[in-house]
This record gives structure tokens, C-alpha cells and sequence, in this order.
């Protein structure tokens, strides 16, 4: 049904900031831009702040994981688009959540039977250098060398070459053990000029790397925004229909936050939403509601536990607006006109 505004609308070029007083410690490098996303109490620090004020949107043309890496670079969130299946949002964020980290587990692996040819197709696949040549050849197998761009040159070398004859083996290999401190990893990294340094446990499996090109990415962005464990912070949209499933593999792969991606959210789809992922997580798991483009609205979805609620819903086509809430059910939206 068609709702009519009379009061007076305006638009944002008849606003203008009024200027104040301006101090000599009014300058660009004292200014912060760092900013809740999450609600929190006063006096309180917040669970979560972005460094930069900047989100994506949760749609498929913006927020894929190259998106969720760049934005979390320069400080901001990018929330993984949901319209695709869970698996292959699941495995967005885990991507992210690996880009750079820390200790970073190793996604190139090779068995001591691999030859050259393997090295090459694996390189293509990950676009990695370093790979792990480990006794099952997988990421937590038994660590026996190391290959990089520097073991091998492909036009000099046969593609039948076995791996484990052009390999800097584990005997000639620098390492540390598992529960080293980053610090401490970067350390042994400065002093031997690695670019990478393997971590493994008692019995020699491989744990993860720490690479030198991390702690250079650090430097050369200041802003960027990690949590507990060095890795990006990485957004994930979710819907009103297949949450249960859903919200558990985000969860599982690293999600930092949440949030229902719906272009309406005035609604009990999202309440009821909200509150499963409250029973089920309490108030570890951060998710946002909307979209909402009044005062009521957004008092609703926040007396729901929205951790922050979206404002704004474009126009769309004029004759047909219709928001689809649940599973096989359809809501109209709702229709704003100021006149």
C-alpha cells in the first residue's frame, strides 16, 4: 500500500556544514577516522572498530574476496556476498582469512614424488612460490624440504625431474617450533634473510609458514584492519531461509561479522533471524540487520540485538518492488514518497 509524506523533503545539497574553531593541532595526522561498526556501551570500547569508516555492499559485482582483502588493507570491512552456496562462501572467507596472517597454513603442497611439472601446475593454481614438500603432501604431513622459485629453472630442467633432486631439503632447512611468538618468527626471519619460515610440531609435521612479505605488507599498510590472530577482518552476508546452515560454516571458516543481506528488513523474517543466532551464540556472534529507511524500523530491528543496523533502501523499478523475506513467501516493500 502506497504511503504519502507530506512533509517537506530536502536533499543533501541544502545541508552545509558551519566551520569552528580551528586549533594548531587541527592536522591531518592527529585526525582519527576510526569508527565503531558494531553497538557498545558508554565508557566501553567497542568489539569491533574499522580504522577507515568504509564497508562494501553485500552484493556479487562488489564483495568477493579480492575486495575483502583490498578493504581490509586500507582499514575497512567487505561483507562476502551470500547469493551462491554456502560452500563456496564458506570457502571466500577462509581465502581472506588466510591472505595473511600471521601463521599462515600452508594451501601448496607436494609429496616427495612430485616432479617438476607438478610444480609448475601447482604454482599456477595457488600463484604461491613456496611449497611445502611434506610426507603425505599435504599441509600437516611430515616436513622434508622446501621448493621456491630459486630451486628450479623450467628451461633448464626436465618436467620429469622428481622433486626431492632439485629440493632445499629439511636437513639445510632454518625452522622454528610450534608456539614460537611472531615476534619471535620474524626475528629469525630478519636475521637469516629468509622470505619465509616454516613452524612444526615435536614430531616434524609442518604447521604453518610466516612470511617475510607479511610483516613488509604490515609497514607498508599501517591501517589495515586484523584480528587476534594477524588475520583480516572479513564480513559475511547472510539470508532469512537457509541461516541455520549457513551461519555455523561462516562461523567455521572465520567470519568476523555478519550481516542479513535482505533490501528490506522491517520485518519478523529478520527478528526471527536474530534471534536463533542469539540462542544458539549469544552475543559472540555480530550480525547487523536492514535495510530500514525510518526511525521505527531500526528501533525494531534493535531491540531484536542488532549488533548495527543498515539505513537506506535505493528505488528500484517504480512499478514493481517486491522483496522476497522467506522461502517461497514475498513481501511488498515498503513505498516512501515526499511530495
Amino acid at each position: 500500500m502506497a504511503k504519502f509524506i507530506s512533509e517537506p523533503a530536502h536533499t543533501f545539497n541544502e545541508y552545509l556544514l558551519i566551520p569552528g574553531y580551528s586549533s594548531a593541532e587541527c592536522v591531518p595526522k592527529n585526525v582519527s577516522l576510526k569508527t565503531p561498526i558494531v553497538k557498545y556501551r558508554k565508557g566501553e570500547e567497542p568489539a569491533l572498530s574499522m580504522n577507515i569508516p568504509l564497508v562494501s555492499a553485500v552484493m556479487q559485482s562488489v564483495s568477493g574476496d579480492r575486495l575483502a582483502v583490498a578493504l581490509a588493507k586500507e582499514g575497512g570491512i567487505s561483507f562476502i556476498y551470500g547469493s551462491q552456496s554456502i560452500e563456496d562462501q564458506a570457502a571466500m572467507v577462509a581465502k581472506v582469512k588466510a591472505f595473511k596472517a600471521g601463521f599462515v597454513a600452508s594451501d601448496s603442497n607436494l609429496s616427495i614424488d612430485a616432479t617438476l611439472a607438478d610444480v609448475v601446475d601447482l604454482k599456477a593454481r595457488t600463484g604461491h612460490s613456496t611449497m611445502a614438500v611434506t610426507s603425505d603432501g599435504t599441509a600437516r604431513g611430515k616436513l622434508l624440504g622446501i621448493v621456491t622459485g630459486r630451486d628450479y629453472r623450467v628451461s633448464r630442467m626436465s618436467p620429469d625431474e622428481k622433486v626431492k633432486d632439485f629440493m632445499t631439503p629439511f636437513s639445510k632447512l632454518i625452522y622454528a617450533k610450534n608456539g614460537v611468538s611472531l615476534k619471535e618468527a620474524n626475528d629469525i626471519i630478519w636475521e637469516h634473510k629468509l622470505n619465509s619460515l616454516p613452524i612444526i610440531d615435536d614430531d616434524g609435521r609442518l604447521v604453518s609458514f610466516v612470511f617475510r612479505k607479511d610483516y613488509e605488507s604490515h609497514k607498508e599498510n599501517p591501517a589495515e584492519l586484523l584480528d587476534g590472530d594477524k588475520r583480516y577482518v572479513v564480513g559475511a552476508g547472510i539470508n532469512t531461509r537457509d541461516y541455520k546452515e549457513r551461519v555455523p560454516a561462516l562461523i567455521d571458516a572465520g567470519a568476523d561479522i555478519l550481516c542479513i543481506d535482505s533490501s528490506e528488513g522491517f520485518s519478523e523474517w529478520q527478528k526471527l533471524t536474530i534471534e536463533w543466532i542469539r540462542e544458539t551464540y549469544g552475543d559472540k556472534v555480530k550480525v547487523g540487520a536492514g535495510n530500514v529507511v525510518d526511525g521505527e524500523g531500526f528501533k525494531f530491528l534493535a531491540d531484536c540485538g542488532a549488533d548495527f543496523v543498515k539505513v537506506g533502501i535505493g528505488g528500484g523499478s517504480a512499478r514493481n518492488q517486491r522483496y522476497r523475506q522467506g522461502a517461497g513467501d514475498r513481501a511488498y516493500g515498503r513505498f516512501c514518497r515526499a511530495r
